[in-house]
């Protein structure tokens, strides 16, 4: 099978995954005990009248597979039709407001679990069966174990009530100012020289990309010792040694060879990344789409929940397909 049809087919199964994801928590909230627009109003009170026309108005009438197929038709063209909450706003810009929050904060903890889980196993590979070997793999699995929230709240103790080196929580301080080009605070000031706003977007990200990337950063240190340990003895490298081949050259080449399963755990690592950055965004009041999927989860609010996890099926999707061809780029055996 060539590249283009790898692709395409890998491009193709991204369809039934989202299907299936969005199938699976239309069952879900279904199925769940109460009614959504009691949850709403907050009460029981309500005659029934009154709440029959309330569920004709916003389509809960209906028989649920005209709810089901009439909701994914909109979707498709992007309309994620109106939070029952706030009437009149579609979800669609709501998601387009909060996305960029939540990209940005995913993409510096994928950064610094990168940062710290390829650092760590790499020294481990190289120190095999020594105390910092030892020290590594425990840092690999204590970090793992870790829970978001309370580690998030330790370092808001520490560094911002304590210390006061860094803000408790927030994106960015209320009295500045960010124009806003792609919704990502740390580019955008970086694009218009707003150096005071990138001061203040770049305090603010790092307790919660500290929180979410040392959490997630514990599995590339096992892998990557793993890899490098079994790359290091095998039989290209004694062959390296043989013909005297500096030691700084073969740790180069048995990084890259260790590295490619690295590279595929970090595209599935996405997901744990979106469902680590829900946790990272209620602890630290992160106005991304993990706290507005919080908010509209307490008040059972369909459209939105079903919006929130379609895009996020959409985003692991497309995450997925970009390791597949970079895997495939890499290694030009991986033809499935």
């Amino acid at each position: 099978m060539g590249l283009a049809r790898y692709v395409a087919v890998r491009a193709a199964l991204i369809i039934p995954s989202v299907l299936i994801l969005y199938t699976v928590a239309f069952i879900i909230l279904r199925i769940l005990p109460g009614n959504p627009i009691l949850a709403v109003l907050g009460t029981k009170n309500i005659p029934p009248e009154q709440l029959a026309a309330l569920e004709k108005q916003l389509g809960l009438d209906k028989p649920l597979y005209v709810q089901y197929f009439d909701y994914l038709w909109r979707a498709l063209h992007g309309d994620f039709g109106q939070s029952l909450i706030v009437r009149g706003r579609p979800i669609a810009a709501d998601l387009a407001d909060r996305l960029p929050a939540t990209i940005e904060l995913a993409v510096a903890g994928l950064l610094v679990s990168l940062v710290l889980g390829l650092a760590t196993g790499l020294v481990a590979g190289l120190r095999r069966d020594t105390k910092i070997d030892v020290a590594m793999r425990v840092y690999g699995a204590l970090t793992y174990t870790l829970f978001i929230p309370w580690l998030g709240l330790l370092f808001q103790l520490v560094f911002a009530v304590w210390l006061h080196w860094l803000p408790v929580s927030g994106r960015i301080d209320p009295q500045v100012e960010v124009k806003t080009i792609t919704g990502l605070y740390v580019l955008d000031s970086l694009l218009t020289g707003n150096w005071a706003a990138l001061k203040s977007a770049l305090a603010h990200i790092v307790l919660p990309a500290l929180t979410l990337g040392i959490v997630l950063s514990g599995p590339y240190t096992r892998l990557l010792r793993n890899n490098l340990a079994v790359v290091l003895d095998s039989n290209f490298i004694l062959a390296y040694r043989a013909h005297g081949v500096r030691e700084r050259r073969i740790t180069w080449h048995a990084f890259r060879n260790a590295i490619i399963p690295v590279v595929t755990y970090a595209g599935l690592q996405f997901a744990l990344l979106l469902g680590g950055a829900v946790l990272t965004e209620t602890t630290f009041d992160w106005p991304g789409i993990g706290t507005y999927l919080v908010d509209k989860i307490q008040y059972r609010d369909y459209p939105a929940i079903q919006a929130v996890i379609l895009v996020f099926a959409l985003i692991v999707g497309l995450i997925s397909l970009i390791v597949d061809i970079i895997y495939a780029y890499i290694d030009p055996r991986i033809r499935y």
